[in-house]
């Protein structure tokens, strides 16, 4: 790592990357990253993330309730069982404990350097290499890059009047205060959707009176939650076809009962709208006589249109006396409380703000600039051209970089099912550039367009752009009024693209051996 005035001193021939590989994320997405690399027999790469420990969203989502929404035994890598999960759906301290269990299990501790804030980064085609710079004025670099920044990774606050001004306590789900006391207090939650649904039957639980204020309801299933045996654990962890079996089952149900009807729903004539009459039966069935509550929290959009969600407490808490469901517009927030469109203020002590994160909006996704050949910047060429990647990994211009969840890249279901498929990519790719002395692999433009081409004719079609989720607002369609962030296809071909891709898809260029080989560093990250 050097300084600009060290930098200006170098020669400008020989230099090489400080480390072959550096990766942006220390969440899940790039401690799979790292998995992969050392399955390539790559061990000079350095995770850099700017929080103080690893684990990403799991480690920045502390709120009360916080768990998986899908089954445990699919949110884990294929090549790595959990050891401490106790439930069918593991609470998030759980899930950030596997975390570290993966970092362990593949040495990648020794490889993370923890706050540290990427600012930027920057391609020389000179050198082949990439220059990271980080808050701190430091320059890293690389030959390659990989961002395994994740789509959940800046909150996103409500831009309501007055919400400055209000004197009480405001917090965001994703940047929880355990030190304040909620007990007691009258609290307030902005949102409801699939964060919210876990924290306000918690919160219920706490407060003298809670207040939901809802824009849109939200679909909710039965959670199928329960403690798992020991010996079942046991079994999971130690006799793996078993294991692999059950998850290739669940994958399955998830591909055909999400992936595959938000996608080829078009196929399946009445599928939606039998899915959304059922669901609105359920409704009435688990609040009995409260058929006006449940008509207010049924969705007008069909089932999954958003992230499909689960709880067995969720719509039950709105029928306790001291917890209000208001369903009209926020007009203001003042000192003292909200103000909602018909004049009326209800005072409140705290304010939650289960309001989502800004996914794949422009400075935010990714949330530094990347310049590539040309100078041009990775996040004005999307909201100029569209998101867009190659198996939601590569893009033109931007050599030596790869993408964990990258557009058009995550099929509706587990994100480290993904984040296997995509890793592999990316470790395929480089490891193949080594294995040919290339300094420089990048996607070549027509097959990156014939994926982005495919990606655009079919979310045309996908339930997400269809009139039967015209008001649900979900993040699967980004401000573009793309599906940008879901990948039109099913798990299990993403799963192929990813493995299979052909190397002709790419092109590799070499420079000078001088220049081609990094150097194995001793200094913070190296082994």
């Amino acid at each position: 790592m050097s300084t600009a005035r060290q930098r200006a001193e170098r020669p400008a021939a020989g230099e090489r990357p400080d480390y072959e590989v550096v990766v942006i994320g220390a969440g899940f997405g790039g401690i799979g990253m790292g998995v992969e690399l050392r399955k390539a027999g790559i061990h000079n790469f350095l995770i850099v993330d700017k929080n103080s420990d690893i684990g990403g969203t799991w480690h920045a989502n502390t709120y009360p309730g916080v768990a998986v929404d899908i089954p445990s035994v699919y949110y884990s890598f294929s090549y790595e069982p959990p050891k401490q999960w106790s439930r069918m759906f593991a609470p998030g301290a759980e899930v950030k404990a596997y975390a570290d269990q993966v970092v362990d299990a593949y040495g990648l501790r020794s490889r993370i350097r923890l706050n540290t804030t990427v600012v930027g980064g920057e391609w020389d085609e000179q050198r082949q290499l990439w220059r990271g710079r980080t808050d701190t004025g430091e320059e890293v670099t690389s030959r390659f890059v990989v961002g395994a920044v994740g789509g959940l990774e800046v909150p996103k606050l409500p831009e309501i009047e007055g919400i400055d001004k209000f004197a009480g306590k405001v917090v965001h789900t994703a940047k929880w205060d355990h030190d304040y006391d909620y007990r007691g207090k009258r609290i307030a939650v902005i949102g409801t959707g699939a964060t919210a649904l876990q924290l306000i039957p918690e919160l219920a639980d706490i407060a003298s009176r809670l207040t939901v204020f809802q824009r849109r309801p939200i679909w909710v299933v039965p959670k199928a939650d329960f403690p798992i045996p020991e010996l079942a654990k046991n079994i999971m962890v130690n006799v793996g076809p078993l294991r692999r079996a059950i998850r290739a089952a669940v994958t399955l149900g998830i591909d055909f009962g999400i992936s595959g009807v938000g996608v080829f729903h078009s196929y399946i004539p009445g599928i939606v709208q039998l899915a959304q009459r059922g669901g609105g039966a359920l409704y009435k069935a688990q609040l009995p006589g409260n058929a006006e509550l449940a008509a207010r929290l049924t969705p007008d959009y069909a089932p999954g249109c958003k992230r499909p969600s689960v709880s067995n407490r969720y719509l039950q808490t709105f029928t306790e006396e001291h917890v209000e469901l208001v369903t009209e517009p926020i007009q203001k927030i003042t000192k003292t409380g909200v103000v909602t469109a018909d004049g009326q203020l209800r005072k409140i002590d705290v304010l939650v703000c289960a309001t989502g994160f800004r996914v794949m909006e422009k400075g935010y996704t990714p949330p530094y600039p990347l310049i590539g050949r040309d100078g041009l910047e990775l996040g004005e060429f999307w909201d100029r051209e569209r998101y867009q990647a190659y198996q939601g990994v590569s893009v033109p211009k931007f050599p030596n970089l790869f993408l964990i969840t990258g557009p058009y890249g995550f099929a509706a279901g587990s994100y480290l099912a993904m984040i296997e498929c995509t890793s592999r990519h990316a470790a395929r790719a480089i490891k193949e550039a080594n294995r040919r002395g290339a300094t420089a692999v990048e996607i070549k433009q027509e097959p990156h367009d014939a994926y982005f081409r495919k990606c655009r004719k079919r979310g045309a079609q996908t339930m997400w752009l269809s009139e039967a989720c015209a008001d649900s607002n979900t993040y699967y369609v980004n401000y573009q009024g793309d599906p940008a962030p879901i990948r039109p296809s099913t798990h299990v071909e993403m799963w192929w693209g990813n493995k299979h891709f052909p190397f002709s898809h790419y092109s590799f260029t070499t420079r000078p051996a001088t220049l081609a080989t990094p150097v194995e560093r001793k200094s913070v990250g190296a082994r």
